[in-house]
């Protein structure tokens, strides 16, 4: 296992204790399906891309959302595209990375991406 692969396998193990993974076994209809219960959150990361790691790391530091407030999904766009592709596709939200998509009520109501992915910009949506 190379330094690139060992640096990914931590970043992913760090990831399985905060956030829910999202990859090509979870449906999005799925999570259109919870958004009618809580708000969905899905956080889309490059893990080639240093401005995007910056931006977890800052979701990560400024989390103050209770267990149960709404349901948040990691999305690794390097190793699950056509999931992103299915998403841009599916809610209508151009693709873009560090990206969030807050579903409610069945409905993309908030994207944003870059240094505007916040928690405070998630607080406002939900």
């Amino acid at each position: 296992m190379g330094f690139l692969d060992r640096f990914n396998a931590i970043q992913q193990a760090d990831i399985l204790k905060q956030w829910e993974v999202l990859d090509e076994s979870v449906a999005l209809a799925q999570l259109v399906e919870i958004s009618h219960q809580k708000p969905v959150v899905i956080f889309k990361h490059s893990i080639r891309c240093g401005i995007s790691s910056m931006v977890k790391n800052q979701l990560e530091s400024d989390w103050d959302f209770s267990e149960g407030e709404l349901e948040f999904y990691y999305l690794d766009l390097i190793n699950h595209r056509a999931v992103s592709n299915a998403i841009a596709d599916e809610l209508g939200v151009i693709h873009q990375s560090p990206q969030i998509i807050v579903l409610k009520d069945g409905k993309a109501v908030y994207d944003t991406s870059h240094h505007m992915v916040s928690t405070r910009a998630i607080r406002q949506a939900i």
